[in-house]
C-alpha cells in the first residue's frame, strides 16, 4: 500500500509548506471578517457532525459493494451491479468536471495571486492535463510489471504432451509443472488490470479527499459548512461505491480489502482534524494556499477525470458484457448522464 502512504506524505509536506505562510493576505483581497457567517464557535460543531456524518457514508459507500454478491441484484456479475457501477463512474467523472476543475481555475486565477505569472498562463488546466498523461503513465507501467512478474509466455504442446487450453485450465488449481514454469489463466490478465484500475483510482480519489477535509476542517464559514455536509455526504456515498466496485472486481485479500477501505473512509475525516488544527491560521485566501489547493486540485481532477473516462467507463463500455447487448449499453450510459447530471446539480451548493 505504497501509495496511499505517498498521500499521508504529501499531507505533511503541506501543513509545513503552508502554515508559515498562510497567516496574512494580500491588503487587496477581502479578509471575509465583515462576513456574519464567520463564527468559528458555531462552525467547529459543524465541523463534528461533517467528520461522522462523512466517515458514516464512506463507509456505507465502499463496503456496500463487497457486501452484493449476498444480493442477487447486485451480484457482481449481474445487470444490476453494471449499472449501479456506471452510475458511480458519473458520479466520479461529474466530480473531476464540475467540483475539482472548476475550483482548481478559480483559486488559481484569483486576484489574490500576482499577474505573472499565475495570470498569464493557465497552470489548472496544464497541471490537470499533466496529472492524466502521468496516471496514464502509471497506469501502463504498473500493469506491464504486474502482468510480467505473474505471467509467463506460452508454453509448446509438445514439451509436456498435454493440450494447452487444459494446461491453463490446470493452473487454475494452482499447478505446476517439473520444470518450474507456471502458466497464466486465461482471467489472469483482466484480475490484474483491475487491481492497477482500483489502486490508482484510489490514489486519485485519496488526493481529492485531503483536500476536501483541509478545505472543510479550515474554514469557519457556518453557511458554506451546512451546505457542504448534505453535499460531500451524497458524493462520499456514491465515490465510495464506485470504488468498492473496483475493489470487489479486483479480487484483493481481505486485509488488502479493509486497508483499502480503512483509507478511503478515514482520510476526508483526518484532513478535517488537520484542517481545524490550522484554522487560527489559515486563510482561503493568502497565495500559499491558493496555490497549494489550487495545484492539488488541479492534480486530482487530471487523475478522476482520466481514471473516470479510460478505466471505468470505457472499459465497461468496450467489455465483452455491454459489447453484447445494445438494451444494457443504453441503460448503462443512462445510469453514468445521471451520475453526471446529479454531481452537476450538487454543485450549486458544493
Amino acid at each position: 500500500m505504497a501509495t496511499t502512504k505517498l498521500v499521508y506524505i504529501l499531507l505533511i509536506l503541506f501543513t509545513f509548506t503552508v502554515s508559515p505562510a498562510i497567516s496574512t493576505a494580500p491588503e487587496h483581497c477581502d479578509s471575509g471578517l465583515d462576513n456574519p457567517c464567520i463564527n468559528k464557535a458555531k462552525a467547529l460543531p459543524l465541523k463534528i457532525v461533517a467528520i461522522v456524518a462523512i466517515l458514516t457514508t464512506s463507509l456505507i459507500g465502499v463496503t456496500s459493494p463487497l457486501f452484493s454478491r449476498y444480493i442477487s441484484f447486485l451480484r457482481p456479475d449481474g445487470n444490476g451491479f453494471m449499472i449501479v457501477k456506471c452510475f458511480s463512474s458519473g458520479i466520479i467523472l461529474g466530480t473531476g468536471f464540475m467540483h475539482v476543475l472548476p475550483d482548481s481555475f478559480e483559486m488559481l486565477s484569483s486576484k489574490c495571486l500576482s499577474d505573472n505569472p499565475w495570470h498569464k498562463f493557465p497552470f489548472a488546466g496544464f497541471v490537470a492535463m499533466m496529472s492524466g498523461l502521468v496516471t496514464l503513465a502509471i497506469d501502463s507501467i504498473t500493469t506491464s510489471l504486474y502482468t510480467g512478474k505473474n505471467s509467463v509466455g506460452p508454453v509448446p504442446d509438445e514439451e509436456y504432451g498435454i493440450d494447452q487450453e487444459k494446461a491453463i485450465h490446470m493452473v487454475g488449481h494452482n499447478h505446476s509443472h517439473g520444470h518450474g514454469v507456471v502458466l497464466a489463466t486465461k482471467d489472469d490478465g483482466q484480475l490484474l488490470r483491475y487491481q492497477v484500475i482500483a489502486m490508482v483510482l484510489e490514489v486519485g480519489i485519496l488526493f481529492h479527499s485531503v483536500v476536501i477535509g483541509l478545505s472543510l476542517g479550515a474554514t469557519n464559514d457556518s453557511c458554506t459548512i451546512k451546505g457542504l455536509i448534505i453535499a460531500l455526504c451524497f458524493h462520499h456515498l456514491f465515490e465510495g461505491i464506485g470504488l468498492g466496485g473496483c475493489i470487489l472486481q479486483a479480487d484483493f485479500t481481505n486485509v488488502k480489502k479493509f486497508l483499502m477501505a480503512f483509507f478511503f473512509t478515514g482520510t476526508t475525516p483526518c484532513g478535517i482534524f488537520l484542517g481545524i488544527a490550522l484554522s487560527s491560521i489559515y486563510r482561503d485566501n493568502s497565495p500559499t494556499a491558493l496555490i497549494t489547493i489550487g495545484l492539488l486540485n488541479a492534480c486530482s481532477a487530471g487523475m478522476l477525470i482520466y481514471m473516470a473516462l479510460v478505466d471505468l467507463l470505457a472499459t465497461e463500455f468496450m467489455g465483452s458484457m455491454l459489447q453484447g447487448s445494445i438494451k444494457l449499453q443504453i441503460k448503462c450510459f443512462t445510469a453514468a448522464l445521471l451520475g453526471c447530471a446529479v454531481m452537476s446539480v450538487v454543485a450549486v451548493w458544493a
